[in-house]
């Protein structure tokens, strides 16, 4: 199991039945940016690994570039462990029709609005991904939420372990994103503060508007900034505030990195914040410098399986592009309901055991 055995059995079986992830990259710009991305073991179970759509390629363009990644994987019950992973990506874009059965069989039973398969097999712009294979350096984790206040536990790989590259680089230049929605981030920032959360059962820490009224149970907002060795790690902060120029925000006291520097604020990948951070006496400040566009399939979840035609070619448009690119045809999607995998059926099971809203991947 990839020395997981040397790790505590909560800390293990988290790993191995958690389904969503906060996912950090880094960009051109040495900018990293946090996305909740769906996740998965290999087979040989020396990989954690995640899909993103090729309509969407510029995780997998990022890791390719730098494979320098986070992941951060948080318990829903209060007795469960907080774990921060930092690893090396591989991508793999050589065959993406076996990527798309892998993804498929791997996320098999838990399709967003639990959508009958007859519609969600159409979904070929979901489903055809490129796979990124992580193989965690460093493993730290909390044994709850309420324990970030003290340094974590940390795991670290043995000497010996096999970083595989990612597969070559298709020839010619990368696709032009469609230009998606972009308000400007203080609407945004609204938004965000306003929405109760979508995605996960977490219990949501609280949240103060700016004239210092505190709100209940908001989405959650992770904070991601790169550590002393170049990886993005995301860490859910607390207490935040919306101000003039950014947000101030509580970070908890055993986050692993400083609280200075590029950073990303992101809530449920929806509304994504990027500035530089700088301590706040106490607190933590974000001055903003711009938001994300918001993509519409995070935007709206119910438009996964049927989305609006401007929606649909702009996303088509692009997987034809990049499928080009790699001379690769568009993958085939079986008419058979698909077999989950063993591990789709221990995530399942934790899924129903915890109520857990339907998780959208990117």
């Amino acid at each position: 199991m990839n020395h997981l055995k040397d790790l505590p059995a909560p800390v293990v079986d988290l790993i191995r039945r958690s389904f969503q992830s906060e996912f950090g990259t880094v960009s051109s710009a040495g900018v990293p940016i946090d996305t909740p991305m769906n996740h998965f073991w290999s087979e040989d179970l020396k990989s954690l690994d995640c899909g993103t759509g090729l309509g969407y390629p510029i995780k997998a363009e990022r890791v390719r570039r730098n494979p320098k990644v986070g992941l951060l994987l948080e318990g829903c019950g209060p007795d469960e462990p907080v774990i921060s992973i930092a690893g090396l990506g591989a991508v793999r874009d050589s065959d993406l029709q076996a990527n798309t059965e892998r993804y498929i069989a791997e996320t098999a039973g838990e399709r967003v609005n639990k959508a009958p398969w007859s519609l969600a097999k159409n979904a070929v712009w979901y489903y055809c991904k490129i796979i990124i294979e992580i193989v965690p350096v460093r493993i730290l984790w909390w044994a709850s939420h309420t324990e970030m206040e003290s340094p974590p536990h940390r795991w670290d790989a043995p000497a010996d372990t096999v970083y595989p590259p990612s597969d070559p680089a298709p020839p010619g230049e990368l696709s032009t994103a469609a230009k998606w929605p972009q308000p400007s981030w203080r609407e945004l920032a609204r938004r965000a503060m306003a929405r109760e959360a979508m995605l996960r059962p977490h219990r949501m820490p609280g949240v103060l508007t700016p004239d210092g009224i505190r709100a209940t149970a908001r989405a959650p907002a992770h904070l991601t900034v790169c550590d002393d060795q170049g990886y993005p790690l995301p860490i859910r902060v607390r207490d935040v505030q919306l101000v003039d120029d950014g947000f101030r925000m509580s970070v908890p006291k055993g986050a692993p990195w400083q609280r200075s520097g590029k950073a990303t604020l992101t809530y449920e990948g929806l509304e994504t914040f990027i500035g530089d951070i700088t301590p706040d006496g106490d607190m933590t400040f974000l001055k903003v410098e711009r938001a994300l566009p918001l993509h519409p399939i995070t935007a709206d979840p119910k438009r996964i399986w049927e989305p609006t035609q401007e929606t649909y070619d702009g996303l088509m448009t692009r997987v034809k592009q990049e499928l080009a690119r790699r001379n690769q045809p568009i993958p085939t999607i079986s008419a058979a309901e698909p077999v989950p995998t063993e591990g789709a059926r221990l995530r399942m099971a934790r899924i129903a055991s915890f109520g857990t809203p339907d998780p959208v991947g990117r």
